[in-house]
């Protein structure tokens, strides 16, 4: 009986053993995030005849849905609907999800009409494939409907909705979902919570996130929550509150993870921050993250922007593995330090290790061609990024524009601005600026109108352009009629930049009364920028009782700078006040104020070449001390005389 019986059990067995192993094979390659593994076992199953079960489906849809193939998801769902499983709720909810990962929001939206039962899975997978998109109203409908059909939303209803607020960065709808998302009882779940921290520190509301953070009930924070409220306050500029409470995460028991030593080296990239950044470097040695190249590639980063290009290298040096951030980083570094020598020699050596530059690092290199005046090598990175498909990139035209604009070349800026298939506000923005800079001030302004006319959005940087060309072609009129466009149609408040412009007009074309009366009446207080271009204005018309008193304001808030001392001075000068030449030079020495020379640079055969006043240490000195003779000469021969402002006749 028994012998008889166990083929028997065997057969009765082996029609669910093969499905139920192919089912185990497929599972781990889709948790494992290997789907093209998990696509080739569907496959030989199929030409196996065996028969999958839901699960498999439900399995291969999520593999689909890693690899955002449209194709495979679309084999996958015909299969699905020929089986006895097409209808089964888990399975369609799958395949909704599985369409949303894969950006079809469409094919989702049909596939979820057709569903005749839906459970808050389904709707969530709809909800959050919208949120993703930033479609807030859509989601909010969806949000509604749910509701309505009797469906108590979860923590990911709650996450969905916060998700999609925060695309529109609306704090006062992303607390009217905070308070449904407590409605829900979903105020106690410790992802929502950390979601909800995230959420308002990227609008900018540190207290409402603190809130948040100070709910949660003991024992249930993590370090993921105290993480969110680290990286709020370093994204928000609040180093030493992120500093403050990366020590309260450690007296409460909390370890710290790399995301948490990346969030406090990202906040300390400032010169004010450079020793907190080096005191969480060591406490990260501590503990063993120093060999983590994400971490190395913040500390390449922070080093570089504060200045200690050292440091940086000796990391960069030490690293056994670097990817593209590493040398990018690197390069960025370089670039800030005005050495493009040494960040060229970095990109070739880039090349040379075989990783392939990106769009950040052509960005760097553009940009310190820019700062420097390295037409030459500028056009040089234009035709690489040309050669590797980026100049496509709207991004890379825009810092184009600029780096043309920057050194001199108006008509080379010009033609690619032109030539772009898609302009945007960034792109006139750039253009205008770079006319503003080479004194095409009425191309400048043709341009800001053309761009308004066709109905784009002018923000505060395209009017602070506007302002600087108004400034230094002196056309008073037109520069109020800019600044009050902007606060009254565009509803832009001014910063301390448009303020200084407008006291620059105003001091430009003498009228230094209204200038100081201007700047005593501005809502914000006035800093360093906007009082040295009063005393510039000073300087131009001669104003002694003006001058000084602005200069003391100056000597206040910057007492170490030399440019007001030296400003006043030249006025003091121009009336032969020699007494107060010899006072500013006192307060000069009391100050320990000095004046640094100016330098002048000189791109030759790929070297950059630096010169001060009466420098005679380059090995080619007798030359080129010969040649600026020879064009002294020449022009003083033709009565060359600079004008350093033209006033428009138009006014």
């Amino acid at each position: 009986m028994v012998t008889s019986s166990l083929p028997l059990r065997l057969n009765r067995f082996s029609k669910f053993s093969p499905s139920n192993q192919w089912n185990f094979q497929i599972r781990e390659a889709v948790s494992k995030h290997n789907p093209n593994q998990a696509l080739l076992l569907f496959r030989q199953m199929k030409q196996n005849d065996i028969v999958p079960n839901n699960f498999i489906f439900i399995f291969i849809a999520k593999a689909c849905a890693q690899l955002s193939n449209l194709k495979y998801s679309q084999m996958i769902h015909t299969h699905t609907v020929k089986s006895p499983f097409g209808s089964h709720i888990y399975v369609q909810t799958t395949m909704v999800d599985m369409y949303v990962k894969c950006d079809q929001l469409d094919y989702a939206c049909s596939l979820f009409d057709e569903m005749t039962e839906r459970d808050v899975a389904s709707w969530n997978a709809m909800l959050v494939g919208f949120a993703q998109k930033g479609f807030v109203n859509e989601v909010l409908r969806i949000f509604y409907e749910m509701r309505f059909a009797g469906i108590k939303g979860d923590a990911v209803t709650a996450m969905g909705l916060t998700q999609s607020v925060l695309e529109a960065k609306n704090l006062n709808l992303l607390k009217a979902v905070h308070s449904i998302g407590i409605q829900m009882g979903m105020d106690a779940d410790i992802e929502v919570a950390t979601t909800w921290i995230s959420a308002y520190a990227k609008c900018s509301d540190l207290n409402f996130a603190e809130l948040v953070f100070y709910g949660i009930e003991q024992g249930l924070q993590t370090v993921v929550s105290w993480n969110s409220m680290i990286a709020g306050y370093a994204n928000n500029g609040k180093v030493f509150d992120a500093v403050r409470f990366y020590k309260w995460m450690m007296l409460d028991g909390f370890r710290p993870d790399v995301s948490t030593i990346v969030s406090l080296l990202s906040a300390c990239a400032q010169l004010e921050a450079l020793l907190h950044g080096r005191l969480i470097h060591s406490h990260g040695i501590q503990m063993g993250f120093d060999v983590d190249i994400f971490v190395i590639n913040t500390l390449i980063s922070l080093y570089s922007k504060c200045g200690d290009i050292y440091s940086a290298r000796f990391l960069f040096d030490g690293m056994l593995y670097r990817n593209c951030v590493s040398w990018t980083a690197m390069i960025s570094g370089y670039v800030k330090k005005r050495d493009m020598d040494v960040a060229l020699e970095l990109f070739f050596a880039m090349e040379a290790a075989g990783e392939k530059p990106d769009l950040v690092t052509v960005l760097s290199l553009v940009s310190g061609c820019g700062q420097g005046g390295t037409l030459e090598l500028g056009k040089w990175i234009d035709n690489y990024a040309s050669s590797k498909g980026l100049r496509d990139n709207v991004m890379v035209c825009n810092a184009l524009i600029d780096m043309y604009a920057k050194c001199g070349s108006i008509p080379d800026a010009r033609e690619l601005f032109l030539a772009m298939p898609e302009r945007t506000v960034v792109s006139w923005t750039a253009m205008i600026a770079g006319c503003a800079l080479n004194g095409e001030f009425s191309e400048a302004l043709d341009l800001f109108h053309q761009m308004v006319e066709l109905g784009l959005w002018p923000n505060h940087v395209t009017f602070l352009a506007v302002l600087r060309a108004c400034a230094h072609a002196g056309f008073l009129e037109k520069g109020w009629e800019c600044f009050n466009m902007m606060t009254e149609v565009y509803n832009i408040n001014p910063g301390l930049d448009h303020y200084s412009c407008m006291a620059d007009i105003l001091g430009r074309r003498g009228k230094l009364k209204k200038a100081l009366d201007f700047v005593q009446s501005m809502p914000i207080k006035p800093d360093a920028g906007i009082w040295g271009a009063l005393l510039s204005a000073c300087k131009i018309h001669h104003n002694i009782e003006i001058g000084e008193y602005v200069a003391h304001r100056l000597f206040e808030l910057v007492p170490h700078v030399a440019a007001p001392y030296v400003e006043m001075a030249n006025i003091y000068a121009f009336w032969g006040r020699w007494d107060g030449v010899a006072k500013i030079r006192s307060m000069m020495k009391c100050n320990n104020v000095n004046k640094f020379p100016g330098q002048s640079q000189v791109h030759v055969n790929g070297k950059t070449c630096t010169f001060t006043v009466e420098d005679r240490d380059h090995p080619e000195g007798i030359v080129i001390y010969a040649l600026l003779d020879c064009l002294t000469f020449q022009l003083k021969e033709k009565a060359y005389l600079p004008q350093f402002e033209e006033i428009s006749q138009h006014e």
